[in-house]
């Protein structure tokens, strides 16, 4: 069935409508911008940005939500392998531009493009800047091995993308990620939309009322704003 709900359109200075509204595929609204307030409170409603070159802005908040418990993360036979060979070397904050820049143009399987196009590249840069987005970087020696970035608020991350040039090194950002925030007791780490890949490494769907109450929770903790580079 096709869902026909009238999308606001959202002219600057607009607020988000309640998520309540939004359609049965999660779209919200259309319109507005990227500025750093209005994404941080678009994150703090529980709202995202998904679209692509050929569309405005869309903001989204689904019926239903993926997220990992940070102590939860489930570390696969081959991981562990890798991990106990002591190949990678992880950082926070390092280079946030070259992990976003490879989530944005790197090759996977069945592309039909970027979501992660240049508007967007340019408006977690400046999240980063203010001390709300924060990259994971994977290295091999002196080699950019894989990472991930997404965006910090109270005890909640927003998981973005993430991507590997060797293998297992994706998995590795988000083990090193998990790890980091189960010991600064984070609640959860947001990963948006559930696919068999994220639940095969522990992650979780719950309704979106559920989901609203945990970020509700965390937000009421003091956050880690600001460089997480160690």
């Amino acid at each position: 069935m096709v869902d026909n709900k009238r999308v606001p359109y959202l002219r600057q200075g607009d607020e988000f409508p309640p998520v309540s509204m939004s359609r049965a595929d999660g779209l919200l609204a259309a319109g507005g911008d990227l500025s750093v307030d209005r994404l941080v409170k678009a994150y703090s409603n529980g709202i995202f940005p998904w679209y692509d070159e050929r569309t405005p802005i869309l903001w989204y908040s689904p019926l239903n939500r993926c997220l990992f418990r940070p102590s939860e993360f489930k570390v696969s036979a081959s991981l562990r392998q890798r991990l106990r060979k002591n190949q990678f070397r992880f950082t926070f904050d390092s280079d946030f531009e070259q992990v976003i820049h490879h989530c944005a143009y790197i090759k996977r399987k069945e592309d039909n493009g970027t979501w992660i196009i240049p508007g967007m590249i340019d408006a977690y840069i400046r999240l980063h800047r203010e001390g709300y987005a924060h990259s994971v970087e994977v290295w091999n020696g002196q080699r950019l091995a894989g990472g991930l970035y997404g965006v910090s608020l109270g005890t909640a991350f927003f998981g973005e993308s993430m991507f590997h040039l060797e293998t297992d090194a994706s998995k590795a950002a988000l083990y090193y990620l998990c790890k980091e925030l189960s010991a600064w007791n984070f609640l959860f780490i947001d990963a948006q939309l559930s696919t068999a890949h994220l639940l095969s490494l522990g992650a979780i769907t719950i309704p979106r009322s559920q989901y609203l109450a945990l970020l509700k929770e965390a937000l009421r903790q003091p956050g880690r704003k600001g460089s997480w580079k160690q």
